[in-house]
């Protein structure tokens, strides 16, 4: 334990903290904490946090290069690293000092409320979390140690299926249609709309609808569709393209949720701590702590300082309107404390920003659009009448899984020869071709067949292709 305090100093200021809590209103799962050194945390971090986890190179690999950049002093570690389960767990760094040590508490169970109400991670299955993980990761093992299998076979698979990982839902609230509904909407969208002018208007011949083809309607989750019409695959390569698919469901409303989560816990851990009675010295360092903690960083968001002005606005406003913001929206129906809890329970990144960052906010962090241009970064939009509506739609085309390009499934028999055909949902964004061909060549890996991939590079229209004879491109003319 660091010097100056005890386990009993914890356990006190862990109990004022759970008294706050409360007061505020906060709902949380049963908190448990864990004190570790810095190497049992980078190994925590190079697993998502799990105790229990398959083993994989990557996860080497990652934490080969926290290690290396904390040996040599260029990154430092977090202060914690909180778990969303039920009971939910947190890792708190041994040698940090007793205020870091209130204000990582605070932080967490904010977290923790967090992990508990918002409606996006509420299909993460937190009362079950460590029992499947390492349910998972006995299954891995056990294929490993197969003799019948082999190592290296278990890791090209998970090699391809974490590179198609979070090609997958993105919103779980979105009800996916059965295959009967799929094929009830085919018929009804095939149908000529009512024409009351049906006898002078010429109309084009009804086209029978292939209700064979499949998927019947554009579908999102990759590694399960290549999984249900693979019939090549054996069933443990089936087992693990599930294994990676569910872990990345649990992982990706994380994704979704980072900016309001982080503003979340920041937000209420300022005032959990302010409200406590702390000594003079520890309150002084708390300050810093904070400040460090929500400073901007040039170059890029920091989530913390982002989300924490927002979530500070968003009260502001439904307390204290300004004379603009009741003639532009009326008076507030409620009051700020309800607000934010509603919003908390409700949104997540994409609308938290949509909704509530305003343009004196943008204006507030200086926010401004940048291009590459030969060598140099040059400000293409700054936040000014004209512009600062531009540079709130780049950010909400980037935060969460905006980043990763959608591609979809729209032929599991292309051109009748078992070819899988599938779609980028163009944005206005290129692939980077390199990671394009290695992406596809993983798709091709799995599927064992031609893959095609539609999308658009340079304002035209191209197919990559990948097949036994390797990568090609072919312009649609």
């Amino acid at each position: 334990m660091a010097s100056g305090y005890d386990i009993k100093d914890l356990e006190y200021w862990d109990s004022c903290v759970r008294e706050k809590v409360e007061e505020f209103g906060l709902s949380v799962y049963p908190q448990e904490f864990e004190l570790c050194d810095s190497g049992q945390m980078l190994s925590y971090m190079a697993y998502h946090g799990m105790p229990s986890h398959y083993s994989h190179w990557s996860y080497g690999k990652a934490y080969e290069r926290l290690k290396t950049l904390y040996d040599y002093g260029v990154t430092g570690l977090p202060y914690e690293l909180v778990i969303n389960a039920n009971p939910c767990l947190a890792y708190l760094m041994r040698k940090n000092s007793l205020c870091l040590q209130i204000l990582t508490i605070a932080h967490v169970y904010v977290h923790n409320d967090f992990f508990k109400n918002n409606i996006t991670l509420r299909h993460t299955n937190a009362g079950q979390i460590f029992s499947t993980f390492k349910a998972r990761a006995d299954r891995v093992r056990g294929y490993v140690e197969d003799p019948s299998i082999r190592f290296g076979r278990v890791e090209g698979v998970l090699d391809a299926a974490h590179a198609l990982s979070f090609q997958c839902e993105r919103n779980l609230e979105i009800r996916k249609l059965s295959r009967e509904q799929q094929i009830a909407h085919t018929i009804a969208a095939a149908q000529s709309l009512v024409d009351p002018y049906r006898r002078i208007h010429e109309h084009a011949p009804f086209i029978e609808p292939d209700l064979n083809k499949d998927p019947l309607e554009p579908e999102e989750n990759l590694l399960l569709f290549i999984r249900d019409h693979n019939p090549r695959l054996s069933a443990w390569e089936k087992d693990l393209l599930t294994i990676v698919h569910e872990e990345a469901q649990y992982l990706a409303p994380h994704i979704h949720t980072k900016i309001m989560n982080e503003g979340w816990a920041t937000y209420w851990h300022w005032r959990i701590m302010n409200s406590l009675e702390l000594p003079q010295d520890l309150h002084l360092e708390f300050l810093v702590r904070h400040n460090q903690v929500v400073r901007p960083i040039p170059g890029e968001i920091n989530p913390y300082h982002l989300g924490f002005k927002v979530w500070a606005d968003i009260r502001r406003r439904y307390d204290d309107p300004t004379p603009d913001e009741i003639d532009n929206y009326g008076p507030p129906q409620k009051s700020g404390a309800e607000k934010i809890f509603e919003v908390r329970e409700c949104d997540r990144d994409v609308s938290f920003l949509r909704r509530f960052l305003t343009k004196e906010l943008i204006r507030e962090f200086g926010l401004f659009q940048y291009a590459i241009k030969g060598d140099a970064l040059v400000a293409t939009k700054v936040a000014d009448e004209e512009g600062w509506h531009e540079i709130k739609e780049t950010l909400l085309r980037n935060v969460g899984m905006g980043g990763v390009p959608v591609i979809r499934v729209i032929d599991a028999d292309h051109g009748r020869k078992g070819q899988l055909f599938l779609r980028h949902e163009h944005d206005g964004r290129d692939l980077h071709l390199e990671y394009a061909e290695r992406t596809l060549s993983h798709v091709h890996e799995l599927w064992g067949r031609r893959v095609v991939l539609e999308t658009i590079l340079d304002d035209e229209q191209y197919l990559l292709q990948i097949d036994d004879q390797g990568f090609s491109t072919k312009l649609i003319h």
